[in-house]
């Protein structure tokens, strides 16, 4: 369906007759790669529960409308616009979706393909000049929205997916590049001075944003920085205990005024429904198997990379051998349908599989005492909300970074010695004997995890709870929304 063919089912947006100043209509459109869409998709949840005075639409596309429906209250509206093809066509037909794509070469095709949605969220946003939205809030990578908006007389509020200690380390060497070889540690711009990081640590498009060849850096100049930092706000999937202290270092980079809202753990925030919540998916019976273990608290180690991340075969052949050898049972999910274990897997002693896993699900059960993780933002704020400590093996992006907030800062795990995107193979020595630092409860270092683990768990419950910080911002951004028209 066409934005045109959608007027109906923006509840009566297009014509209620209402005056400007009752605005009550929120338009969110994500960016289609799932680590993005789910926490936008908790925010028009969180809406929907929290301001039920307000009507939420969520824009799509025709192949990401099954996702997102199954994910959403009735009560929250969905558009839905054609996915631009290319000419040629580079993508494969109905491949709407990052984690879709049969190869990451076809990344930068997809990030044009997406900037030509701008022509029909256009038309879908002429068919509510009568009635204008209280919002849009989109993604950084739909750049094309913040003009879209603007033209509409509507505020644009822009949502990264990443914390404030992130987004300002980024945000901070794109404007002052580093400079300097070696790789010893350095102090980032604007920032608190204790925070330091490694040159090893910059994010690979961030490194690479003032070179002319690369083309997710280009497409980033051309259309995201400018219209990104001319956003009335920025909308946060984080907290003010882990990240408030970043905060005025990252609005720095806005025009003035511009706050960012945090509002995390989104996935709280929205209420977590069970009949509507993607984690009560278990086609692999992973919490089954994991209720097997109950009598054992903390036994289990839950190893994830997420939807995106490539991992070699050598590198699943020594992670392998070091969970083994570890002694630690574990929950292993593997995107790769060829490779096999080269070693035996007993059902005592591990679990691989290869279908969905309801994570959060995983890191809320008992059994489960540590998360190897690549240190996804989502993953991140999931680990902590279930208080458990992290064996951070960042990937890609801004991984490193969130691995040195959870490690450095939160002081919730340990980090694996390898850089993002090198070819090094990391050892099953080492797999084992970080994974024995992050589930050994009874040493020094582990308890030390588990406390600031659980201290993080309080914080996130507590932030999304009547009065919490994060509830707090969340009215607070509605009310000011709502006032500055």
């Amino acid at each position: 369906m066409a934005a045109s063919a959608n007027r109906a089912a923006v509840n009566g947006a297009a014509g209620s007759g209402e005056p400007e100043a009752s605005r009550d209509h929120v338009i969110i459109f994500p960016f289609m790669a799932k680590g993005h869409t789910l926490p936008l998709l908790h925010f028009a949840a969180a809406l929907s529960v929290h301001h039920k005075s307000l009507r939420v639409t969520l824009v799509t596309t025709p192949a990401n409308l099954a996702f997102a429906r199954r994910r959403l209250p009735g009560s929250v509206h969905l558009v839905v616009l054609p996915f631009p093809s290319l000419q040629p066509p580079l993508l494969p037909a109905g491949v709407e979706s990052t984690d879709a794509l049969p190869s990451m070469s076809l990344y930068p095709a997809f990030l044009r393909a997406t900037a030509l949605l701008r022509e029909p969220f256009a038309e879908f946003m002429a068919s509510l000049s009568s009635s204008p939205p209280l919002v849009v809030v989109s993604d950084f990578f739909l750049g094309f929205t913040h003009g879209v908006a603007s033209d509409a007389g509507v505020r644009r509020v822009v949502f990264h997916g990443m914390s404030c200690f992130s987004m300002a380390i980024c945000k901070s060497l794109v404007v002052s590049p580093h400079v300097g070889g070696g790789a010893a540690p350095f102090h980032v711009s604007r920032m608190p001075e204790h925070v330091t990081i490694t040159p090893e640590e910059i994010p690979p498009t961030v490194a690479s944003f003032a070179d002319p060849d690369n083309p997710i850096a280009r497409f980033m100049i051309e259309n995201v920085e400018s219209t990104d930092v001319r956003s009335w706000g920025v909308l946060v999937n984080s907290f003010a205990a882990v990240d408030g202290d970043y905060v005025a270092s990252f609005e720095s980079f806005y025009q003035p005024g511009a706050r960012a809202w945090l509002v995390g753990p989104l996935f709280l925030a929205s209420g977590d429904t069970p009949e509507r919540d993607e984690e009560n998916d278990d086609p692999e019976g992973c919490l089954a198997w994991l209720d097997e273990r109950a009598s054992r608290p903390g036994s289990v180690v839950y190893v994830s990379f997420g939807t995106q991340a490539h991992v070699a075969d050598e590198q699943l052949d020594e992670l392998a051998r070091g969970l083994v050898r570890s002694g630690h049972p574990f929950l292993w999910a593997v995107r790769s349908n060829t490779w096999s274990p080269p070693v035996d897997v007993g059902p005592d002693q591990g679990r691989v599989v290869r279908g969905w896993v309801p994570q959060r699900g995983v890191l809320a059960h008992e059994a489960v005492g540590g998360f190897v993780s690549h240190c996804g933002w989502n993953s991140v704020m999931e680990s902590l909300a279930a208080g458990k400590p992290v064996l951070a093996w960042p990937m890609m992006a801004e991984q490193a970074l969130n691995a040195r907030h959870v490690v450095d800062v939160v002081g919730a795990g340990v980090k694996v010695d390898a850089a993002v995107g090198s070819v090094a193979v990391v050892g099953s020595a080492e797999v084992e004997e970080k994974v024995r630092r992050v589930m050994d409860a009874g040493g020094e270092e582990g308890r030390r995890m588990r406390t600031q683990a659980a201290w993080a768990q309080r914080a996130a419950r507590s932030a999304v709870s009547d009065g919490g910080t994060s509830r707090v911002a969340l009215q607070k951004l509605i009310g000011d929304l709502q006032e500055s028209y």
